[in-house]
C-alpha cells in the first residue's frame, strides 16, 4: 500500500427528468365569456324614486343599454385576474339613496346603480340611471342617466302635490325606468334574461318610485316601492342580481340596492382553472365550466 493512503475514484451521473408520456398536458383557455353586474342602487327615502340597476356587460345573451355583445376576454396561463364583486346601496330615511358599488372581472369593469332621489331631488347617475322624486307643486325631479352599453336612464318625478303625486322608477338593463304619474309611481325599467350560468335568469332590473295611491313595480330582480304617507319602506333588490331598490313613503328609507355578480365561462374541452380564492360555485353543464362569483376573489387558469 502506497504511504499516501489508497485513492478511490467516485463518479456521479446525473440525468435530467424526461417526460414519460403518461403525464398530462395542461390545456387552458385562451379566452373565456363573462357576466359582469354590478350593485344596484338603492331607493330614495321620502317619496324616493327607485334605484337604477347595477351596470352589465356580458359577452352573452345581449348587453346593457342596449349596445353590441362584447368580445370574449384574453386570458393568459398562470396569472390571477381579480373578481370584485359590487354591493347594492344602502337606503336611508330622508335622503337620496346611494349608488351601487363597481363590479370588476380583471379589465372589465361595470357601473354602480345611480340612487333614487328623494323628495324634489333627481336620481343620480350610474350604470343605470336613478328615479326623480315627486316635488310636491314644482317641476319634478329628473331621472339620472345611465352608462353606454351598460343601462338605462331613470324617470322623472312629477309636481302633482304631496300626497298625491309620484316619483320615477330606476333605470333597467334593457329599458327606461317609467315618469310617475298622477299618483301611480313609475316602473322600474326592465331587465335581461341571460343563461350564462347555465339556466336563464333575469338580471338588473330597476327599482319602483313612490305613488301616492299606486306603488311603482319593479322589474325582475329590482325592489317595489311604498305607496302612501307611510312611514313605508321601499324593498330591497334581490341579491346578486343587481337590482335598484324601491323609493319608500315620507320619513322611512329607501329600499337597499341588490349586490352584483361576476359569471365567467368557457368550453369544457379546456382544464378547469387552477386556482380561485373568494369561494366561486363551479359547475360543468351544457358543454362548459363556469364560476360563478357572489363575493370577491381571484381566479387563475
Amino acid at each position: 500500500m502506497s504511504r499516501f493512503g489508497t485513492r478511490t475514484r467516485v463518479s456521479t451521473y446525473t440525468s435530467a427528468w424526461m417526460p414519460t408520456g403518461d403525464e398530462p398536458v395542461p390545456n387552458p383557455p385562451s379566452s373565456v365569456d363573462y357576466l359582469v353586474i354590478a350593485g344596484g342602487g338603492a331607493g330614495g327615502g321620502s317619496v324616493g324614486g327607485g334605484g337604477g340597476a347595477g351596470g352589465l356587460r356580458s359577452t352573452v345573451g345581449t348587453t346593457g343599454g342596449g349596445g353590441s355583445l362584447e368580445s370574449a376576454l384574453a386570458v393568459a396561463s398562470g396569472s390571477a385576474l381579480t373578481v370584485t364583486v359590487g354591493g347594492g346601496g344602502t337606503g336611508s330615511v330622508g335622503v337620496d339613496g346611494a349608488n351601487g358599488s363597481n363590479s370588476v372581472f380583471s379589465s372589465i369593469t361595470s357601473t354602480g346603480g345611480g340612487g333614487g332621489a328623494a323628495n324634489m331631488g333627481s336620481g343620480a347617475v350610474g350604470g343605470s340611471g336613478g328615479g326623480g322624486a315627486n316635488s310636491n307643486g314644482g317641476a319634478g325631479g329628473g331621472g339620472g342617466a345611465g352608462t353606454a352599453n351598460q343601462g338605462r336612464a331613470g324617470g322623472s318625478g312629477n309636481g302633482v302635490a304631496y300626497p298625491n303625486g309620484a316619483s320615477g322608477g330606476g333605470g333597467g338593463a334593457s329599458t327606461v325606468g317609467s315618469a310617475g304619474s298622477g299618483a301611480t309611481g313609475g316602473a322600474g325599467g326592465s331587465g335581461v334574461s341571460i343563461s350564462i350560468s347555465g339556466s336563464s335568469v333575469s338580471y338588473a332590473g330597476g327599482g319602483g318610485g313612490w305613488g301616492g295611491s299606486t306603488a311603482g313595480s319593479a322589474s325582475s330582480g329590482g325592489g317595489s316601492s311604498a305607496t302612501g304617507t307611510g312611514p313605508t319602506s321601499g324593498t330591497a333588490g334581490t341579491a346578486n342580481r343587481g337590482g335598484g331598490g324601491g323609493g319608500s313613503t315620507d320619513g322611512a328609507a329607501g329600499g337597499n340596492g341588490g349586490s352584483g355578480v361576476v359569471i365567467i365561462r368557457y368550453a369544457d374541452t379546456f382544464d378547469l382553472a387552477v386556482a380561485t380564492t373568494g369561494s366561486p360555485t363551479q359547475t360543468t353543464t351544457g358543454g362548459y365550466h363556469i364560476y360563478q362569483f357572489t363575493a370577491s376573489g381571484s381566479i387563475t387558469f
